[in-house]
């Protein structure tokens, strides 16, 4: 299975400024507005950035139509497709993918079917404001660079033996 087609919006993310609270989100859906497909199954994914105070399309990604036949080699395209992401929103999603994804540092969220995508995205921009959830706020220190100052950090509390 190959990925179909791909619409990337172009922008410059360091014309907006500090983007430390920035995360990339996906949703399986077909109609781009609901969250209204299986992950294994999904004909397609919309991509967002969330911010506190805002949220923009980045990307939607199209795949041909697939069965839930239990067949996983068509997971490596829709996981591959979901990089950068800190979580995809799905209505099911078997444990292989499950754990593919967990391994990739993305955390699969099942939500009811139907799920409006534009209710989901001010949630995540509330949870920003309010103080990530747990794991958002694993998610967002997981994307941190490391810094060499953390070390500097750490010598400052001193070292006793």
């Amino acid at each position: 299975m190959t990925l179909q087609r791909k619409l990337k919006v172009v922008c410059d993310e360091s014309a907006d400024g500090d983007r430390a609270l920035a995360v990339r989100v996906a949703f399986a859906s077909a109609d781009r507005r609901h969250v209204d497909q299986h992950f294994g199954a999904a004909a397609g994914f919309v991509i967002y950035r969330v911010e506190a105070g805002r949220y923009e399309l980045l990307e939607a990604a199209q795949f041909g139509r697939l069965d839930m036949d239990g067949n996983e080699d068509k997971l490596g395209v829709k996981i591959e497709a979901l990089d950068g992401c800190v979580a995809v929103y799905c209505q099911a999603i078997g444990a292989s993918a499950i754990g593919q994804l967990k391994t990739r540092g993305i955390q699969p969220i099942k939500v009811a079917p139907e799920t409006l995508i534009s209710g989901l995205l001010r949630d995540l921009q509330q949870d920003l404001r309010d103080g990530p959830s747990p794991w958002l706020a694993q998610a967002i220190e997981a994307r941190q660079p490391k810094s060499a100052s953390r070390f500097d950090a750490m010598e400052a509390e001193g070292w006793e033996e």
